[in-house]
């Protein structure tokens, strides 16, 4: 549902669906972005599309040279802000991340996290490849969406989310099959090896395909 994180689902409304993860989904939230922090080094630049409220920028702060945040919604930004204060490392702007301002080749590692994919419901195709521009050759662009595996985890989130009105009540006859669909029009997708595979090979680009911890799926990508 185009807005959806932009509007309803941002800043303080957002941060409360990581607070009130069960244990399970904490761990899946905990093995992403480690695993993500090996892609990492102090020398590099980094951008995150769809960075929100700052979760995973904060983890990536120490351990990069400079890191980028974009979102579409300003409270999440402004949120993000606060929650880490101004800091010569840290670049936040409200940008959307198929149409972004920077020009070609800047960044050492571009990251969409979070099943951002899917969740920012923009033209996959056109995500990739302004991901690929902005990134510099020899670079990695990362995206993750989830694991078959974790669907009765990712449903069981999903629903303590509804039971706290931060989404809309679950619609059950039409989730399913790695898609849950509330009444309130939200729609969650997801991205299995093929979409993964199809998108970076009609780009001209080789993936590779890393299931970590039985919960999240990566698709890496060294720009040529």
């Amino acid at each position: 549902m185009p807005g959806y994180y932009t509007e309803k689902l941002a800043a303080e409304r957002l941060r409360a669906c990581y607070d009130l993860a069960p244990p399970q989904t904490r761990m899946y939230l905990e093995a992403e972005i480690e695993f993500v922090l090996t892609r990492t080094r102090p020398s590099i630049v980094a951008l995150e599309l769809g960075c929100g409220y700052g979760r995973v920028l904060e983890r990536l702060l120490p351990a990069v040279h400079v890191v980028f945040g974009i979102d579409t919604s300003l409270p999440s930004l402004r949120m993000a802000l606060e929650m880490m204060g101004r800091k010569p490392s840290l670049r936040l702007a409200c940008m959307d991340a198929i149409y972004m301002g920077f020009r070609d080749r800047v960044f050492d590692l571009t990251l969409c996290v979070q099943n951002g994919i899917c969740a920012f419901a923009v033209d996959q195709q056109h995500l990739f490849r302004e991901a690929l521009r902005v990134t510099r050759s020899g670079g990695l662009v990362l995206f993750s969406s989830y694991s078959a595996q974790f669907w009765e985890h990712r449903l069981q989130w999903f629903e303590i989310q509804s039971a706290h009105h931060l989404i809309g009540e679950i619609d059950y006859q039409a989730t399913g099959n790695g898609v849950i669909v509330c009444k309130d029009g939200f729609r969650a997708t997801t991205a299995d090896r093929t979409t993964f595979e199809k998108l970076a090979t009609g780009l001209g680009v080789t993936p590779r395909i890393t299931e970590v911890d039985g919960s999240s799926l990566f698709c890496e990508i060294v720009v040529p």
